[in-house]
This record gives structure tokens, C-alpha cells and sequence, in this order.
């Protein structure tokens, strides 16, 4: 199949998925916009053929109230004009939809999500002006919904929303962390330089605990080589003898760090570590949480059994794409995560192919992250990166490399937990066809 015919297949099929959102809107459907505020919301209705129904903008409240007066309001309109359905089209403005787009899924209505970056450009199609308002925004909106450009949102229930909440705490209290993590370093360069010539994490075990007993280098050497060892021995501490204590010991009465404002630096370390134990602690309650959530759902343990992926891969993955049985192909995961591959062209003029970058952004940096685990743990997925550098035929680059091998990720993933089938590595590679080689496997 030459790149032309690919071309037209590909337009193809996002010509029938657009037809098949514009074939879901009939004579008899009402499409309500809804211009999301975060204390208010504001709506017009039209017919199918962008007709408004309703005689002036319908303001409510972000409140139970609020929502059920909507939805009287249109059940009322929807009677006078002789309509069986409504869509009610939104733009998702940060969380504020969320409520209402469970309200409306709980009451039997289908709420569609408009890209914002449509509306945008779209404002300026009846007044060749730019600006936001109340009574524009609904009708740019349902245009948009009533033309098939919206997008069916997934509202996940039951265990799927619970792991995705837990999983997005997760990432909070890690990024948290993190930048705790990253102050320590701070101080350490300031105070007590010396420190990452004994330790190559800013962060380890034995280190932060000897900080809490001894926070400055002048108090570790107060605490002498043997004091040291001591607080390990009195904690149970493996792997942390005298060698170790007698390096840190030694460290600390060489040190140059700063001379001045002791006082101030003992506060400080002592805030540091506090918060470094707080946050240490959430992230591993959470994980622990999560774990016993993901086991509800079937085959997430045999995502485990690739070597190379953790449970944090695992977790985020389930949680960013729900329940796998809503997809029907892999690659619409792959749409989803923003790996689907996009090229700029015009007349002649032929772009470098690339992601599109519009998707799920945590779902894409899990699958890059496992990319880059599996890469350094997993022989046939190191093999399989190894291939995509040196074939022959169009070689990749680093970067795109650890793509590919992301999107072969996404593929066994969906594999996996829709079937149940265990990972087997070697079947794998057989499933990649080499050009340079004798034997005929198919493309990855």
C-alpha cells in the first residue's frame, strides 16, 4: 500500500467517526451549550440544525438546586417543541464540568466535551469578534456539537474512579516530595557539601536518619564515628556498618560548609525532614492503597510479570485508562495517551512525522517512563530498542526509539488485561519483521 492510499484510509476512517457523532444527532434531538463558570453556568438550546429554541440564555447555579432547575428547563423545552432527546455539549473548563457531568449521566443524558481550543477559534464565525460572553459561548458550543466536532467523555465508576483519585493523590504527594527532595540538596550544597561524597541520593535512609539526631556536621562530629553506628544498630538498619559511619564521621570534620546562622539551618533541616517523612509516608500509603484497589481488577498482576514494570506503571496506567474493555483497538489508547503519529504537510512540501501530543499528558509520561525501565531491565524490549536504532531501512532516533517502544507497551498492556494472556518476551520479538534478516516475522 503506497503512502497515498494510506493517506485516504486514514481520512477515511476520521471522516466515519465524525459521521457517526453527526448521525447520533436527529431531528428530534435538542443540543443544549453550556458555558461551564465555576460558581455559575450559562445555556442556550437548538435543533438539530442549529436553530435556538430557547428565547434567552438560561443562567444556574453550581448547586443541586441549580442543576435540577436545568434540568427542568430543558425537559420544559424539549415538551414544547416536540423533542425525545437531549445532548447537552460542554466546554471542560478545569474541574468545574465534573459535577454537572455526573449529574446529567445519572439522569440518563449523554454529555459531550468540545475542545476549547476549537471554541476558540470558532468565536469569530458570526461577528468576526473574538470576545468571550454568557450568550456566545453556549451557541459557539452547540455548533460545534451540532457539526459531530465533540468528543463522549469517560466518567469512570466504582473501582476505576477509585483508583484513578488514588492515583492522582499519589502524584500529588510525589511531587510534593520531590521538591522536598530537592530543598534537601539545596541545603546540603550550603551546610554540609561533603554529604554526596558519602551518598549519591540526597535522601537516603541511614543519612536522614543520623540528620534527625545530628542535623549540622559540627553536632556529627560530636556524635563520633561510634555514636553513628549506634543509631543504626538501635534502628535495625542493614547494610549500614562502620565503614559507612566512620565515611560520614570524617565528612562531617572536613566539611567547609557554611560557618554561620547554625541556628537557622537546625530549623530549617528540622521542617525539611519533617515534610520529607510526611510526604514519604503518604506516597507509600497511597501505593499501598492502590494496590489493594487494582486488585479487583482482573490480570492487573500480570502487568507485574514483564520485567521492568513496577506498580507504579501498573497503577497509573489502569488509572489514567479506566476499564479496557470500552476500547476496541490499541491504538485508540495510543490516541488516547497522544503517541498517534501526525505529520504537517502541504502541496508539496512533505513534514517531519511526529506525536501528537493530544491526549491523557500522566498517561503518556507512565508509558514513557515504563519505556525507559523496560529498556534498561528487559532483554527482549532492550533487543527490541537495540532493532529500531540500527535496522536498515529508516532507523530511529533515541527519542523516537523509546516511543516506538512505548506504543509496543501499549499493545501488550491491552493484550493483557483484556485477555488475560500472560507476557511472553520471546514471542514478542517473533512478532517484529526484520528486513536484514532470514526469517519473516511480522511488523511490530
Amino acid at each position: 500500500m503506497n503512502s497515498n492510499t494510506k493517506t485516504r484510509s486514514n481520512a477515511t476512517k476520521i471522516d466515519r467517526s465524525q459521521n457517526a457523532r453527526i448521525r447520533a444527532i436527529t431531528e428530534t434531538t435538542m443540543i443544549v451549550g453550556i458555558d461551564i463558570g465555576s460558581e455559575k453556568h450559562d445555556a442556550r438550546a437548538f435543533t438539530y440544525r442549529g436553530i435556538e429554541i430557547s428565547a434567552e440564555p438560561f443562567e444556574f447555579r453550581n448547586s443541586e438546586e441549580g442543576y435540577y432547575m436545568f434540568l427542568a428547563w430543558m425537559e420544559d423545552l424539549k415538551s414544547k417543541n416536540g423533542l425525545d432527546a437531549v445532548i447537552p455539549g460542554m466546554e471542560p473548563t478545569g474541574h468545574y464540568w465534573f459535577n454537572l457531568g455526573a449529574f446529567l449521566q445519572s439522569h440518563g443524558m449523554r454529555t459531550v466535551l468540545v475542545n476549547p481550543y476549537h471554541v476558540k477559534q470558532a468565536k469569530e464565525l458570526d461577528d468576526s469578534n473574538p470576545l468571550k460572553t454568557d450568550r456566545k459561548d453556549p451557541k459557539v458550543i452547540a455548533g460545534l456539537v451540532k457539526d459531530g466536532r465533540y468528543q463522549i467523555p469517560y466518567i469512570p465508576e466504582g473501582v476505576y474512579a477509585e483508583v484513578r483519585v488514588l492515583s492522582s493523590l499519589r502524584y500529588q504527594a510525589q511531587e510534593e516530595l520531590t521538591r522536598v527532595t530537592n530543598r534537601l540538596a539545596r541545603w546540603f550544597s550550603i551546610y554540609f557539601p561533603e554529604f554526596k561524597d558519602v551518598y549519591t541520593q540526597p535522601d537516603p535512609i541511614t543519612g536522614i536518619m543520623i540528620l534527625h539526631e545530628a542535623p549540622l556536621p559540627e553536632d556529627i562530629v560530636k556524635l563520633g564515628a561510634d555514636g553513628i553506628e549506634k543509631i543504626w544498630r538501635k534502628a535495625k538498619i542493614r547494610g549500614a556498618g562502620h565503614k559507612r559511619a566512620v565515611e560520614l564521621y570524617e565528612a562531617a570534620l572536613n566539611s567547609i560548609g557554611k560557618q554561620t546562622a547554625h541556628e537557622a539551618a537546625r530549623i530549617e533541616i528540622a521542617e525539611l525532614l519533617e515534610d520529607y517523612d510526611k510526604y514519604s509516608h503518604r506516597v507509600a500509603e497511597l501505593l499501598e492503597k492502590l494496590n489493594e484497589k487494582t486488585s479487583d481488577i482482573p490480570y492487573v498482576n500480570k502487568l507485574l510479570e514483564i520485567p521492568g514494570i513496577g506498580e507504579k506503571t501498573a497503577y497509573g496506567f489502569v488509572a489514567e485508562v479506566g476499564d479496557i474493555r470500552r476500547f476496541e483497538d490499541p491504538r485508540q489508547l495510543q490516541k488516547l495517551a497522544g503517541y498517534a503519529i501526525v505529520e504537517t504537510s502541504s502541496g508539496k512540501h512533505k513534514g517531519e512525522s511526529h506525536i501528537s501530543y493530544r491526549g491523557r499528558k500522566r498517561l503518556r509520561y507512565v508509558l514513557y517512563e515504563a519505556a525507559v525501565s523496560v529498556v534498561g531491565k528487559n532483554a527482549e524490549f532492550k533487543e527490541l530498542y537495540t532493532y529500531y536504532r540500527t535496522r536498515k531501512d529508516n532507523p530511529l532516533k533515541k527519542m523516537q526509539a523509546i516511543i516506538a517502544v512505548a506504543c509496543k507497551l501499549i499493545r501488550i498492556f491491552y493484550v493483557i488485561l483484556a485477555k488475560g494472556v500472560d507476557y511472553d518476551g520471546t514471542k514478542m520479538l517473533r512478532d517484529i519483521r526484520r528486513k536484514d534478516m532470514d526469517t519473516e516475522i511480522v511488523a511490530a
